[in-house]
């Protein structure tokens, strides 16, 4: 059974590599704004890859004080598609590392 110690050390510096790749790629997008708008670009809605909301943006023309209930349906809507956004990027970006292996996320 030569050489089995040196597979398990040759291994765990992969993981290790591939751990920090990850943080780093974790770190990368936390630093990304995305955009989620609704209502044709009326209420836009502004998250990071960490999924923290950090700018919420209202055209006058949204707010209409008899339809409130329109407003809350746009911001709504604008952050959904925000999030959406920011999971396929995740996907996308995590998804490198994780292809092949069975790591629950």
């Amino acid at each position: 059974m030569r050489g089995g110690m040196g597979n398990m050390q040759n291994m765990m510096k992969q993981m290790q590599k591939m751990q920090k790749k990850m943080a780093e790629a974790q770190e990368e997008l936390g630093q990304q704004k995305i955009e989620g708008t609704a209502g044709g670009g009326m209420v836009t809605v502004i998250v990071t890859g960490h999924k923290e909301v950090v700018d919420v943006q209202i055209k006058p023309e949204a707010v209409d004080p008899d339809d409130i209930e329109m407003l809350q349906d746009l911001v709504l809507a604008a952050t959904n598609d925000a999030l959406k956004k920011v999971e396929e990027l995740t996907n996308n970006t995590m998804g490198q590392f994780t292809k092949g292996m069975n790591l629950p996320f």
